[in-house]
């Protein structure tokens, strides 16, 4: 009896090891760097939507790209990390024969966003993780400005929420290929010229950010 005993013991030490040993071998586990790209458009937010002038799409669009560091842990079954990015942006205001098509923000195109935030996801499939995400982000948008010949160079700082949810596949135990969409939208902003002319406080404003993104990256 004292080796059966002892036999159950032993087995049901091992199908408790056995998941905890999974989740330690996780591909979804540990620092992580990326590189990421996609579509970047900003609009004008419900506020200052423009109702009037059909013919002004009140919105910018262009390509994203950028990096990202991340950390991620296994709570459980769930995965929890925390993240952070940089990128930059081709999406610049135009002028379709003559029209001005603005959308809140004036003569701008998009300049380099920062966003540190956190994810909590799920695995679908011990190689596949689907997960949502927010945080804080500060978006700059570089003003086209000029007066009397001369050009004036300033940058409107915004501060803002972004939101998204995404799948990660991870390609083998190190690498991972991911596709996400996130919406951001920025609420206060501030003008920041160069120089030593001083930073004007904008106050709120109302901008919606939509990107759609894929990225590939190292799991260490």
């Amino acid at each position: 009896m004292k080796k059966v005993a002892t036999l159950l013991v032993a087995g049901s030490a091992i199908a408790m090891a056995a998941p905890a040993a999974a989740q330690d071998n996780s591909p979804f586990t540990g620092p992580r760097a990326e590189v990421v790209g996609g579509y970047d458009v900003s609009k004008a937010g419900s506020s200052i939507d423009d109702d009037v002038n059909e013919d002004n799409d009140q919105s910018i669009e262009g390509v994203v790209y950028g990096v990202g560091l991340g950390y991620d842990f296994n709570a459980g079954g769930v995965v929890l990390g925390l993240e952070g990015e940089l990128t930059d942006s081709t999406a610049d205001v135009e002028f379709d024969d003559g029209d001005f098509e603005g959308f809140g923000l004036g003569d701008v195109n998009a300049g380099r966003d920062l966003y540190v935030g956190a994810r909590v996801g799920v695995l679908a499939q011990p190689d596949l993780l689907v997960y949502a995400k927010g945080g804080y982000t500060n978006g700059r948008y570089n003003i086209n400005s000029s007066f009397d010949g001369e050009e004036y160079a300033a940058k409107l700082d915004t501060d803002g929420y972004r939101l998204g949810a995404g799948v990660e596949y991870a390609l083998d135990a190190n690498t991972f290929a991911k596709v996400e969409y996130r919406y951001s939208n920025y609420s206060d902003a501030e003008l920041d010229f160069e120089g030593d002319i001083a930073d004007v406080d904008v106050g709120e404003i109302d901008t919606d950010r939509h990107q759609v993104m894929v990225g590939f990256g190292y799991r260490f």
